[in-house]
């Protein structure tokens, strides 16, 4: 693996705690996949329910939880 290339892959396996980040990295997963002539499922929606107060299991949390579960997903299918 070239070293570019490599400090991509490395950059998609930290914690993902924005969601500018998040939405970047869906982007450039959907255009990998669009590349080789893969599909990957819909990314999870965001939020729409938070109150702003900070609460302990925040949807917000939950959204990064299941936005790591389809990194590794996609990351998978573009890996065959």
């Amino acid at each position: 693996m070239d070293n570019g290339r490599h400090e991509k892959h490395a950059a998609m396996n930290h914690p993902i705690t924005d969601r500018d980040t998040a939405q970047a990295m869906f982007n450039d997963l959907l255009a990998r996949a669009a590349q080789q002539g893969q599909t990957l499922r819909t990314p999870p929606p965001e939020p729409t329910s938070c109150c702003g107060r900070g609460c302990n299991g925040c949807v917000w949390e939950g959204w990064y939880e299941a936005v790591a579960y389809w990194r590794e997903e996609a990351l998978l299918i573009l890996s065959d």
